[in-house]
């Protein structure tokens, strides 16, 4: 009988990302309340922080490792994970909804007939079961849902679960499992990234701007913001078709989805599609010249004046006090 939740930790870099410290939390929370066996697996070569799992409520974590397995591999991940939840008889699986989570829990559900609820937002117990909250139709209601197929996959959205450190000390138990001939249908050579810029898919804080910059080169206003408070840059769906910012900045329904704790919106106007995907935010700050834009609907603090003064007034501020 399948008494097991696994958690699916994603790595970066040969160390765990910020996201599988709440996919942790979050398992080992479902578990106790479920009478659950937690454990979770990892894919990867080296992988530096793996014993930090067991500070987040996980002791056993299986490390399947090859050194073709650095970068991710849609074909060998699938086959891995879905081998794994067959062996071990694993009744539940949760991913971080981040673009390796999206892309490998609806194959890891299709392989294994199972259910697959994607950017859960909250995931509560009810009469045994386990009811999933999402957004649906652009953020604009929120679905109430459950899965009824033997094998149930969730993704949850980052910044929105916590990761709490359990009390004690626990010792994590790894278990390497070295992986021969994976099957690499595609090969990832390497991964180029802007240096010492945050991904806004992660970031606690995050600066975006819109159509109201006017140019790329007045984006240099949101870096400048998004430095003195060590938040990342975010841009809209209709700067990055501009081509002022590269596709990775932007948030909303078409870009990334984000739940930092705080969200900055400059010279943005707030479409649907946008707001789908920073609505989350725990606190929102709107700047726009037009007082009636429909991001002041959703913001918690509203500033209704000319980009290119107040920005430069809020890092006047931010230095004197920073």
């Amino acid at each position: 009988m399948a008494n097991k939740i696994l958690a699916v930790l994603e790595q970066r870099e040969g160390k765990l990302k910020r996201s599988a410290f709440e996919l942790i939390s979050t398992v080992k929370k479902i578990s106790i309340d479920l009478n659950l066996d937690p454990t979770a697996i990892c894919i990867g070569n080296n992988i530096d922080n793996l014993n930090e799992a067991g500070s987040y409520g996980i002791m056993d974590v299986v490390h399947f490792k090859n050194t073709e397995l650095e970068n991710y591999s849609s074909s060998a991940y699938t086959d891995i994970v879905s081998s794994f939840v067959k062996e071990n008889e694993v009744e539940y699986l949760l991913f971080s909804n981040t673009s390796l989570g999206k892309d490998l829990a609806p194959r890891i559900a299709a392989r294994l007939n199972a259910g697959c609820l994607t950017d859960c937002i909250n995931l509560q117990i009810n009469n045994g079961e386990i009811i999933a909250s999402r957004p649906v139709y652009a953020s604009k209601a929120i679905l109430e849902t459950k899965i009824n197929s033997p094998i149930r996959i969730f993704t949850i959205r980052p910044n929105v679960f916590k990761a709490e450190v359990t009390d004690g000390n626990i010792q994590t138990e790894i278990k390497v499992k070295e992986i021969s001939n994976p099957n690499l249908k595609t090969k990832v050579v390497a991964i180029k990234k802007s240096a010492d810029k945050l991904d806004v898919a992660e970031a606690d804080i995050i600066v975006s701007g819109g159509r109201g910059l006017k140019s790329s080169e007045n984006f240099k206003l949101i870096e400048e913001l998004a430095e003195v408070l060590g938040g990342a840059v975010g841009a809209s769906r209709a700067v990055v078709d501009a081509g002022w910012r590269n596709h990775g900045e932007q948030v909303g329904q078409t870009g990334k989805t984000v739940s930092p704790k705080l969200y900055i919106a400059c010279g943005i106007s707030g479409a649907i599609q946008h707001l789908a995907g920073m609505s989350s935010s725990r606190y929102i700050v709107a700047i726009n010249k037009d007082k009636d834009a429909p991001i002041f609907n959703i913001a918690d603090y509203g500033i209704a004046g000319d980009v290119f003064e107040i920005i430069p007034a809020l890092i006047q501020e931010i230095k004197k006090i920073s």
